[in-house]
């Protein structure tokens, strides 16, 4: 970078750490008091319910490991053109723009913008997998809800089907209650299951929110950052890709441009000029064959009236 007039630093997304941070840890401390409930509603179906919390701590591992890879990110940048960008580990996402700086050359603002742009589909990206986790806990709990629900119709039909006719009222009592646990098992299993994959939704669609914040903070910081170096830049990288030969070689071209585009620009008048004059030639030879038709028409239009004329007087003196 050219001078000390751009010196604008990017922010450290270390807030946004905290708030995951504290968000979690109110998270768990509501499950650390109401730990015997979700102990019991757990067991309902640990399979499908240890499956849900899996799928959560992974979706938090990603989360926060997205906002930390920005601090490598950010600090190559805020060093990008100082004394210490030699000591700063070489960045990922702005991994072309480090070769570009580290082979001494001017990055052009078309470069830069196309920079941006991949900079910005890789951050999109990064999270997409932390999206598809936040909507596959919500299929999870419904999931649970349906095979629940599944189970416990089954199990009523079996209630029904299992009970005596003619049978004393306290022996259909006690087959009864005997038949419905499995119902309500079935019904345990449905709400358990949407209760974990709703709450897990929950926890990771505020952390997916977090490391969006903080990437979008990151891009548009780096974005006035990469503008203002690059209108800094754009005289000095000028001058230095230009050579003397070159910059003479361009006058030339441009002067031999100016020349031939006055030339051409001439000959289209002239051009225009004789297809006007032919056009006005033909208009008026169009007009004077009209005008010879009229008369024409006109000199007819009198041999048969005064023809008209002698008949009539013929037939008036016969």
């Amino acid at each position: 970078m050219a001078a000390d007039e751009v010196r604008t630093e990017l922010s450290s997304p270390r807030i946004f750490l905290i708030r995951m941070g504290v968000f979690l840890a109110l998270a768990g401390f509501v499950a650390f008091i109401l730990h015997e409930q979700i102990q019991r509603a757990f067991m309902a179906n640990p399979g499908l319910n240890g499956l849900i919390l899996g799928v959560l701590a992974v979706g938090v591992v990603l989360a926060v490991a997205t906002v930390a890879r920005l601090f490598r990110e950010i600090a190559w940048v805020n060093a990008w053109g100082g004394p210490n960008a030699a000591n700063v580990p070489p960045p990922r996402l702005l991994a072309p723009m480090a070769r570009l700086a580290g082979d001494g050359r001017g990055i052009s603002t078309i470069t830069l913008r196309a920079i941006l742009d991949s900079v910005a589909t890789r951050l999109d990206e990064s999270r997409e997998i932390l999206r598809y986790l936040t909507g596959l806990l919500i299929f999870l709990g419904l999931l649970g809800t349906f095979w629940g629900l599944l189970e416990t119709v089954g199990s009523i039909g079996d209630v029904i089907n299992a009970m005596k006719g003619g049978a004393e009222s306290s022996v259909l009592f006690e087959d009864l209650k005997a038949g419905i646990a499995k119902p309500l098992a079935g019904m345990s299993l449905s709400f358990t299951a949407s209760l974990f994959g709703l709450a897990g939704s929950l926890v990771l669609g505020f952390l997916d929110l977090q490391a969006g914040q903080a990437q979008n903070r990151f891009y548009v910081e780096l974005e006035d950052r990469v503008s203002a170096a690059a209108s800094a830049d754009a005289p000095a990288v000028a001058a230095a890709a230009l050579s003397p030969d070159l910059r003479a070689t361009l006058e030339r071209m441009s002067t031999a441009a100016d020349s031939t585009g006055q030339r051409a620009a001439s000959a289209a008048m002239a051009n225009l000029a004789d297809g006007v004059q032919a056009l006005v030639k033909h208009m008026r030879a169009e007009q004077q064959m009209i005008r010879d038709w009229v008369e024409q028409q006109a000199g007819q239009n009198r041999d048969i009236k005064k023809a008209l004329e002698r008949l009539a007087q013929e037939r008036e003196k016969s």
